[in-house]
């Protein structure tokens, strides 16, 4: 079939079909191919259609310390002193890219998440 930019609901369904029925194709057959483009065409479709929420790095934060059980004093080897914690935390002072990275090694989500608020 001849793929082309999807642009309806139903086109996007006929596309997501066919990509699960060929999405095991064996490499540079065809099909593989046809899988490759299909995925670009979905991809587009559903970044124009269905924008992701954007995220609120503290919230992330937040979110993070209380699935692992942490305390605002155990950001503080990360962020600095208990002032500067409660400053970040409490939205009164931006993460810099430093504390980006510290946090994102510490909680292992991207950094991008951490300056995209900031």
């Amino acid at each position: 079939m001849n793929w082309k930019v999807i642009k309806t609901e139903a086109e996007h369904k006929i596309a997501v079909k066919r990509a699960m029925e060929i999405f095991h194709a064996e490499p540079d057959t065809p099909e593989d191919d046809e899988l490759g483009v299909l995925l670009i065409l979905i991809k587009d479709f559903e970044d124009k259609n269905y924008p992701m929420p954007e995220l609120d790095a503290l919230e992330v934060i937040k979110i993070k310390m209380e699935e692992m059980g942490i305390k605002n004093k155990d950001l503080e080897p990360i962020i600095g002193s208990k002032g500067h914690v409660s400053a970040i935390l409490s939205g009164k002072r931006e993460i810099t890219l430093k504390m980006a990275q510290k946090l994102k090694n510490f909680f292992g989500i991207p950094a991008e998440v951490f300056l995209h608020s900031a």
